[in-house]
């Protein structure tokens, strides 16, 4: 590969169209701006100019453009997941959260049934959603509890430099951890849980091939670790708190029947960013 932006972004293309890519210009210099730290507009700009690109830099693209190819999520190769305001930490071993999730936080910030909240996040991943919560309602406290020990890191990463000190990592599985320093009841059960159905591999290849499996499938209908939130949030709960999860958008009514048989009130689900039906909530009763 030659030195000048334009032709390294040719190649780019290139490699990316052989891979099958729909939108090469797009994956092309989003890649190149995550490996060099700049913009998509700087890309186009040093193309347009034939700005020169430094030999390591090159090297580095192409490093990219290899695994990038292989399908590996372009969040894995730049090490960064944009999330509502912040850019966490992401790569091998963590669910990569996305911006359909972001709605999840609004709706909880929305419905959250006090201003300083506690709240419980289960599943968390990288830690987007319990950080998030944490940012936008500043009187919040948040425990973000995750059981696989190759997530665990960067949730303890991101949670360190974004959690503003009251957002608290706990190791264990969904509802079964006990939270150091919690009250008896909380105010919110958030989680973003696994929820694909065993038989139903997903078709993304960045989805099927390196998210991890833990973080996708729920059982048999998908339903199993929601299942075991919902009892948890029946048991948790102060009156009038919230459950708030994330599902499929064919996952809706099974859901708020779960929700109704333990108790819970109110029990509506609403759409993502993209329109569909996929985040549905209630509230525990005696409020």
């Amino acid at each position: 590969m030659t030195n000048g932006m334009a032709a390294v972004r040719a190649r780019a293309r290139t490699v990316l169209a052989r891979s099958g890519f729909p939108d090469v210009n797009t994956e092309a210099d989003a890649l190149i701006a995550g490996v060099l730290g700049r913009s998509r507009g700087d890309v186009a700009l040093d193309a347009l100019l034939d700005r020169s690109v430094p030999a390591e830099s090159v090297t580095a693209i192409e490093a990219a453009l290899a695994r990038r190819a292989r399908r590996e999520p372009l969040q894995h190769l730049t090490g960064r997941a944009a999330f509502c305001d912040i850019e966490l930490h992401v790569g091998p071993g963590v669910f990569v959260p996305r911006p359909e999730t972001e709605r999840l936080v609004e709706l909880a910030v929305e419905r959250m049934p006090s201003r300083a909240p506690a709240v419980v996040d289960l599943g968390s991943g990288s830690g987007a959603i319990a950080i998030a919560v944490a940012r936008a309602l500043p009187g919040a406290r948040v425990w973000a509890v995750e059981s696989s020990p190759r997530a665990w890191p960067w949730l303890v990463r991101n949670v360190r430099e974004f959690g503003d000190g009251r957002v608290v990592p706990v190791f264990g599985r969904l509802a079964e951890v006990e939270l150091p320093d919690a009250p008896r009841a909380l105010d919110a059960v958030l989680s973003n849980p696994p929820y694909i159905p065993r038989a139903d591999e997903p078709s993304d290849p960045e989805v099927r091939l390196f998210d991890p499996a833990a973080a996708l499938y729920g059982g048999a209908d998908g339903l199993d670790d929601v299942r075991r939130i919902v009892a948890h949030a029946a048991a948790c709960l102060t009156p009038g708190g919230i459950v708030l999860l994330e599902h499929d958008e064919r996952q809706g009514g099974a859901i708020r029947s779960l929700l109704a048989a333990a108790g819970f009130e109110a029990g509506e689900t609403s759409t993502d960013l993209t329109g569909r039906e996929r985040l549905t909530g209630a509230v525990a009763p005696g409020a």
